[in-house]
């Protein structure tokens, strides 16, 4: 049985739950709950979850070490369970993708994500799977301010269906692999 680390960025405690940079957070939490796989256990630096869904065994972990610093925790559970940076999917907030949209792609650079950068210099590639979120780049203003604030009414209303839309992209990318679901998903907007 293949496994697979799903990890979810985002920064812990109340004051950040519902802000754009926890997207993948927020994903995660979703997977968790229609997946069954409870993401209660403090493990690397995080919380964990293992479980299977679609014949694969799934570690889930939302890192608590605080977005900056996201790597040292995969990292630690990536040695654990002796998995390389193939194994990995990353689910993180894109500023590049308008909100209600994702993509795919397996490797890359970090693109001013310090999730992303901290992930590749723990790692020491960055070649694993990532699904960016789409939340938007503000019209004017600080892009820090921009990422740690709540999303909008508007966008909380249409948040459910992004959620549902993400997670049956992850059970297509799991059943169907990569490439098809890049071709299905990328671009598509899921609001």
């Amino acid at each position: 049985m293949a496994v697979k680390l799903i990890v979810g960025l985002g920064n812990p405690g109340p004051k950040y739950q519902w802000t754009r940079h926890n997207a993948g957070f927020m994903v995660l939490d979703r997977l968790s709950y229609l997946a069954g796989i409870a993401v209660s256990k403090k493990s690397f630096s995080g919380l964990c979850g293992e479980g299977n869904w679609l014949g694969e065994k799934l570690i889930l972990l939302k890192p608590q070490t605080f977005m900056n610093l996201s790597g040292r925790s995969a990292a630690e559970a990536i040695r654990f369970h002796k998995l390389s940076p193939h194994d990995l999917i990353v689910i993180h907030d894109d500023l590049d993708i308008p909100f209600g949209r994702v993509k795919l792609k397996q490797g890359g650079g970090h693109a001013g994500h310090n999730g992303l950068r901290s992930l590749t210099q723990e790692l020491g590639s960055g070649d694993f799977i990532r699904v960016r979120i789409g939340i938007g780049r503000p019209v004017h203003g600080d892009v820090v301010n921009y990422v740690l604030n709540n999303f909008p009414p508007e966008e909380l209303t249409a948040l459910p269906r992004l959620l549902d839309g993400v997670v049956d992209l992850l059970e297509m990318l799991a059943k169907e692999g990569l490439p098809k679901t890049m071709s299905l998903y990328n671009n598509r907007d899921l609001i």
